[in-house]
């Protein structure tokens, strides 16, 4: 799967998602991109899975229609994200077309 790592989402957790082609906003050159606008790209670049540390993202976008697959991260903290990290890949692999899940942290 296309994985892509919104600003926020830490980079060392890359590397537990070995299966995936993994990419960030920044390394696409989106970091600039509103919320919106970086669902549509990446979704129009054929990403499945959207990795965000913002939670607020189910209030601000409409994403009943969205094919993409968003994984919220409810910490930006890797030390705090570390010890959850297979919860976070079984989200991401488990995780259906336009479903939204929150990992707990």
């Amino acid at each position: 799967m296309k994985v892509l790592f919104d600003q926020g989402t830490p980079a060392p957790l890359r590397q537990f998602l070995l299966k995936h082609e993994v990419m960030t906003a920044f390394e696409k050159g989106w970091s600039t991109l509103q919320n919106g606008d970086l669902i549509r790209i990446a979704e129009l670049e054929c990403v499945e899975v959207l990795v965000t540390t913002d939670s607020n993202l189910k209030y601000q976008q409409d994403l009943r229609h969205r094919k993409i697959r968003i994984v919220v991260l409810l910490s930006t903290s890797w030390p705090k994200i570390r010890p959850k990290v297979a919860s976070v890949v079984a989200a991401t692999e488990g995780i259906i077309p336009g479903g939204y899940v929150e990992v707990p942290i």
